[in-house]
């Protein structure tokens, strides 16, 4: 079991629990989640809530392979008046910012956000784990080798399991000496990761528990799953719910899903199958 102090609230994880994501982008990889109007924000992040999500995970910025990167303050102009309006109307929920950027990070965290989730672990903003260690919120610290720009081009490792987990024994460190107490962890799948690295880290996933923190498991919907079946991102959900499936058995607690009720559905299913 894990608790984590959401600025001055706990969030209880004593079984895997759903992050549902919110994209306030024109361009991710998958259409369906892209998000603009307030009223569909509201009722897509609804039903996430009634669907079984525990947080809403809100991001600025595709971070897709060959991404285009946008400012901070581009990026903060999409997402603080959603988090402040998901904050007003789902008082209950955990709001997390989906971002690299510390300046954004402390916005949203005034505006109503409560978990930092930076894809680059500190690495992009040299400032991030100060900010988050004063913020006294909880932060999720990804793997990415490279930057969303060039992380696809040539991803090389000789063993991506250690090399991963060593990049957390730093990165946990180094977020510990700057304050922040609660660290979540997330191996990074498809960034900066070939299938086969993809596939490794999710077989390989419960070595990740001797950091003894939360591990995030974000697969949904992602090229490993419907590149390998010879499909498109649209029809990728049975493949998503079989790798979280994989990753629930391995220890992931946490699901980052642009689909909550079928997670949801996983999660109750292992947890039913383990006792």
């Amino acid at each position: 079991m894990f608790t984590l102090n959401c600025n001055g609230r706990l969030l209880v994880i004593n079984k895997p629990v759903v992050m549902g994501i919110l994209n306030i982008t024109p361009d991710s990889f998958y259409a369906v989640s892209r998000l603009q109007r307030e009223n569909e924000i509201l009722q897509i992040a609804e039903k996430m809530l009634n669907d079984g999500a525990t947080i809403l995970d809100v991001g600025g910025q595709s971070t897709r392979p060959r991404s285009t990167r946008i400012s901070a303050n581009d990026e903060g102009e999409r997402v603080l008046t959603v988090i402040e309006i998901l904050h007003k109307n789902f008082s209950g929920a955990f709001i997390s910012v989906d971002t690299y950027y510390a300046t954004v990070a402390e916005k949203a965290v005034a505006a109503g956000a409560v978990i930092v989730n930076d894809i680059s672990g500190g690495i992009l903003d040299k400032n991030m784990l100060a900010t988050v260690g004063k913020l006294n919120v909880p932060y999720i610290c990804m793997h990415m080798q490279g930057t969303p720009e060039s992380m696809q081009q040539n991803p090389t490792y000789k063993n991506v399991t250690r090399e991963v987990l060593d990049f957390f024994i730093q990165q946990t460190e180094q977020c510990r000496l700057h304050n922040i107490k609660d660290v979540i962890v997330d191996v990074g799948f498809g960034f900066g990761k070939t299938h086969a690295h993809n596939f490794q880290l999710l077989k390989d996933l419960s070595v990740f528990k001797m950091l003894d923190k939360p591990i995030l498991a974000g697969l949904s919907r992602k090229g490993t799953i419907y590149k390998t079946l010879n499909i498109t991102a649209d029809d990728a959900l049975n493949g998503t719910t079989v790798l979280n499936t994989i990753a629930l058995l391995n220890g992931a607690n946490i699901l980052r899903v642009h689909d909550v009720k079928e997670a949801a559905q996983a999660i109750e299913l292992i947890e039913a199958y383990k006792s």
